[in-house]
């Protein structure tokens, strides 16, 4: 008797364990769901995070492609107003000087005047020589203010820089050509100064 009581405890912690086996086999799926889970949701907020840094990033791009094409097309515009301006200012200093350096142009022409009526003699007189000096200074001072005269004798006559008063006939000079120049006429820079009074040849 002893031993059939024997065999059937034994019989009855066999069967408790394997309870408690299944119990455990049972229990360890719904534990470790939770854990899938959390996984799960922690790799979507990532992909969803890296999407919308990625949408971040794309924005931004954007912005700065917008904002350097504006700043290029400001700059743009600036230098063109900044040229225009340059350049406006160089024009009307340069009217203001033409206005002014044609007025000394019939001083130059006065000295020529005196000076070609003197003789030889005359030239010589230290009075004489001192005007010499300061004329050659003049057309000097002329000349670094980018006052050129034409020398216009010899050349095809050209109505936009001489002023024809009188023709002559002259078979050794061509047709058109500058028989000479009865007033010498000047340019600045690319302007007309004063238009050459010229005889033409027919």
């Amino acid at each position: 008797m002893e031993e059939m009581n024997k065999n059937v405890e034994e019989t009855m912690e066999e069967k408790d364990m394997e309870v408690d086996i299944e119990e455990t086999l049972s229990q360890e799926p719904e534990q470790e769901e939770p854990a899938k889970e959390e996984k799960k949701e922690k790799a979507s907020k990532k992909k969803r995070s890296a999407r919308e840094l990625e949408l971040a990033l794309k924005k931004s791009e954007e912005q700065v492609a917008d904002l350097t094409d504006k700043y290029q097309r400001l700059m743009a515009e600036f230098e063109n107003a900044r040229k225009r301006t340059a350049k406006e200012s160089t024009r009307m200093y340069d009217v203001g000087a033409k206005e002014i350096l044609e007025k000394l142009l019939p001083v130059i022409d006065n000295f020529e005047r005196g000076l070609a009526t003197l003789t030889e003699e005359e030239k010589e007189l230290p009075f004489i020589q001192g005007i010499d000096k300061i004329y050659k200074q003049f057309i000097a001072v002329l000349t670094d203010c980018h006052v050129e005269p034409m020398n216009a004798e010899g050349t095809q006559f050209d109505p936009d820089l001489h002023n024809a008063v009188m023709h002559v006939e002259d078979e050794e000079l061509g047709e058109n050509v500058v028989a000479e120049e009865l007033l010498k006429g000047y340019k600045y820079k690319d302007m007309v100064l004063r238009h050459s009074m010229v005889k033409v040849a027919n």
